[in-house]
């Protein structure tokens, strides 16, 4: 296959949503559709022993929770899906906020009984940001759960989307009947069996024919063609365009865990979803067509391999090949590194591979040289923004409980810094470290790893700190700057990457700050101009 053909067939998307709203389930479908797995692991059920492929962190299975993002890929049809099943617990929003950096396109999963939750109106305001095509799926409709279209209103009232409904349920819960596709125009039935792997569809062109009926009962029937009716008079038609664009939401209904509705999701996601999209470095945009590599570094794991201590940075190639054993240039480093063995991903399964194209993701071995936002090019200084650091929610000073193992601590520090679990910030008056986390389920984390990846102990202090504001220093030679930083010298500290953090200890003292000093502006990320 020539280059233009092998950039058309990949879709590298991302999976997002609320803890618990079936985002791991649907992961695990869509592999089976794609034969890449046999049979999927139920999550949630401590009967089945085998858990979720794209869970293989040992804390992971532990609590039935997805805390890293896994990169899977499998080939579908004639296309190549590289699928990023993102954490959904707030706790890990970072490594999630990271991941759509990586990703042309977002499958949003929401639960037919709760409607929109909060992370969800979160990370859908980040696709928002960025623009990023979106589909949604709302899951568990053999569960009693919200109206139709109560869930398409939420959508539009609460997440500003523009949604147009592409499939539509018959009933709901113990009356769920099936699904009809609009899309393509046939009818699904719900057979609920979940031992089968894939329901039947019945093409259906005219819904006001009779066969509707006797498929599922006159009362169904006509409520569907109601509801259908009021469908096409309410939302607009599918627009190709304006999907792309981010500018459009089609909606799908089904059910993960009983894989239903999920096939018909696939087939219009991998027709409508945009294969690789340029991307702006800071320098220009790059398109996906050049000739030239060049990628970037937008997450960092490691020991995923205890037993070798070994990190992989995952790159997204944005355009050219990546070869194997060719020297590329680290930009940040100004070095020329080349790599023996780059992976592909299948879960914990890891391949090595020869030849990746713009859209694949890449593992590379790392001994400490990335971090999270390195570009690597054929020569080209080239920078790729996009991956700020939000402000924590959490704030701790962090203590050796060891004093014979302070080398691991640190080192064990710096190096889940650089994987982005957490935040570190050091004191300007008296360099002590202070760990900020967007939830509190991190510092167990962190705990947990330094103690079994780096055998180093540590203990946790309570801080104060109600939020980290990044300043600009900018105008850092006025009188009234050198006044904030004199005053304020207690509550000052620098970041990971040397950049100035004001930690205001309540919202009283952050407003007052603000009053006081007008011209200091303080941000709440960590990526401003």
């Amino acid at each position: 296959m020539d280059f233009k053909t092998e950039i058309e067939r990949r879709r590298t998307f991302g999976i997002i949503s609320h803890p618990d709203a079936g985002k791991t389930t649907l992961t695990e479908k869509l592999l089976l559709f794609g034969g890449a797995i046999q049979e999927a692991g139920a999550v949630k059920n401590n009967k089945i022993k085998k858990t979720a492929t794209s869970d293989f962190m040992e804390i992971e299975r532990q609590r039935g929770i997805s805390v890293a993002t896994s990169v899977l890929a499998f080939i579908y049809g004639d296309k190549k899906i590289n699928i990023l099943d993102t954490p959904g617990h707030k706790d890990f929003a970072e490594d999630t906020f990271r991941t759509l950096t990586a990703v042309d396109s977002v499958i949003v999963v929401i639960d037919v009984a709760k409607g929109v939750e909060e992370q969800t109106v979160k990370l859908v305001e980040v696709c928002r940001m960025r623009n990023i095509p979106m589909l949604v799926f709302i899951n568990k409709l053999d569960r009693e759960g919200k109206d139709a279209f109560d869930l398409l209103d939420d959508l539009e009232q609460k997440l500003g989307l523009k949604v147009t409904p592409l499939s539509f349920p018959i009933g709901m819960g113990y009356d769920f009947k099936g699904i009809y596709n609009i899309y393509e125009k046939n009818v699904n039935l719900f057979s609920g069996d979940s031992k089968k792997n894939i329901e039947d569809t019945i093409a259906i062109d005219d819904i006001h024919s009779p066969e509707l009926t006797q498929l599922i009962g006159e009362n169904a029937a006509n409520t569907l063609r109601d509801d259908l009716e009021l469908v096409q008079g309410v939302y607009p038609e599918f627009d190709k365009e304006a999907y792309l664009k981010g500018e459009q939401q089609p909606v799908f209904f089904g059910s993960a865990l009983n894989n239903f509705g999920v096939r018909e999701l696939l087939d219009c996601f991998i027709d409508i979803a945009p294969s690789p999209r340029p991307k702006m470095a800071e320098e220009r945009l790059v398109d996906s067509n050049e000739k030239e590599l060049t990628g970037f570094v937008f997450k960092i794991h490691a020991n995923m391999d205890p037993k070798h201590r070994d990190r992989l940075a995952f790159v997204k190639i944005v355009s050219g090949t990546f070869e194997r054993n060719k020297p590329y240039l680290h930009v940040r480093n100004g070095k020329k590194v080349k790599f023996s063995s780059p992976n592909a991903f299948f879960a914990e399964r890891k391949e090595i591979v020869d030849t990746s194209y713009p859209g694949d993701i890449v593992g590379l071995h790392d001994t400490g040289n990335f971090k999270i936002g390195d570009t690597l090019t054929e020569g080209e200084q080239l920078n790729y923004k996009g991956i700020p650091s939000f402000s924590p929610e959490h704030f701790r000073f962090i203590n050796n409980a060891d004093p014979l193992k302070s080398k691991q601590l640190y080192k064990g520090i710096d190096q889940l810094m650089d994987e982005g679990v957490a935040q570190l910030f050091t004191l300007e008056l008296n360099g002590r470290k202070i760990i900020g986390t967007v939830g509190a389920l991190q510092f167990e984390v962190i705990q947990y790893r330094l103690e079994h990846e780096y055998s180093a102990k540590c203990t946790y202090e309570n801080l104060p700190v109600f939020k980290a504001c990044w300043v600009d220093q900018f105008n850092n030679k006025t009188d009234e700057f050198k006044e904030f930083i004199r005053v304020k010298q207690k509550f000052l500290a620098k970041d990971k990457k040397g950049q100035l953090v004001f930690l205001a200890d309540s919202s009283f003292s952050l407003q007052m700050t603000q009053q006081k000093y007008p011209s200091v502006k303080l941000h709440f990320t960590s990526e401003f101009n």
